[in-house]
């Protein structure tokens, strides 16, 4: 049967995605949009029972995929992961950096506790996943594309997220460093950014104030729907329609980092 055109530049049949933070809603609709493009896909996370539906919808769609439980800020637990999907695949081709934590805790009351909780996962997690997975990609013929979820507090100061927007920024910034220390050995490193999607993390911050502000600053007002981020996702995790991409923050936020006053 003839490829497509769409087919030749965005299929990943015969790939294998890890999705770290694959069991989240977000994180989750993007391991499917991988799956639905032909990926084999590894959902991670800690919770087997959150991962159910998700694996139900992929494989009801059509789709391939397998949970591994995994705590992402332990580099041991990564290493697991990694020789699991090796012994079961024999191949890691994209890796999805995806889980977080949020807290809307005023600046001044920000705990120890707090400040490297969130920062474990949001910001050590993405740097020994990159770590652990890039060392099998660099070592494979066809390298391999590691997407990390940033945010748009990274960029522009956001009031009652300052851990996690400090974490972001870690995170854009790391990706950068990545992206140009693994490209001429064949690991593209891009930063996929939400604007506001209602999730998991930041519902308690949603408050109808915020919510005001957050439509007054974004031009297409409205949130972003999960199935949004697949189109970005597939062109960056694609080794033909995303070749010569590296190091990219892209937006997918209906205009908020466009916007000023």
């Amino acid at each position: 049967m003839e490829t497509s055109f769409l087919e030749s530049q965005f299929s990943l049949a015969g790939k294998v995605a890890v999705v770290v933070g694959g069991t989240g809603e977000l994180c989750g609709t993007m391991a499917l949009g991988l799956a639905q493009a032909g990926a084999e896909v590894v959902l991670v996370g800690r919770n087997k029972a959150k991962a159910e539906a998700r694996l139900a919808q992929i494989e009801a769609a059509g789709g391939k995929a397998w949970f591994q439980a995994a705590d992402a800020t332990l580099k041991t637990d990564l290493i697991a992961l990694r020789n699991a999907v090796l012994e079961r695949c024999g191949r890691v081709d994209i890796l999805v950096n995806g889980a977080g934590v949020n807290s809307p805790t005023p600046a001044l009351e920000i705990s120890e506790e707090e400040f490297e909780k969130i920062m474990n996962a949001n910001i050590k997690s993405v740097l020994f996943a990159c770590q652990v997975f890039a060392e099998t990609m660099i070592a494979a013929p066809g390298g391999g594309s590691i997407i990390n979820v940033g945010s748009a507090s990274a960029r522009i100061g956001l009031s009652r997220v300052y851990t996690y927007s400090a974490s972001k920024a870690a995170v854009h910034n790391l990706s950068k460093n990545l992206a140009r220390e693994w490209a001429p050995q064949g690991v593209r490193v891009n930063i996929l950014v939400p604007g506001f999607f209602p999730a998991e993390q930041n519902r308690k911050v949603l408050t109808p104030d915020r919510v005001d502000t957050i439509m007054s600053h974004t031009p297409m007002a409205r949130f972003g729907k999960p199935e949004e981020l697949i189109g970005a996702t597939l062109l960056l995790a694609s080794p033909v329609a995303g070749s010569f991409i590296t190091g990219l923050e892209l937006e997918v936020d209906g205009g908020f980092a466009a916007m000023t006053i």
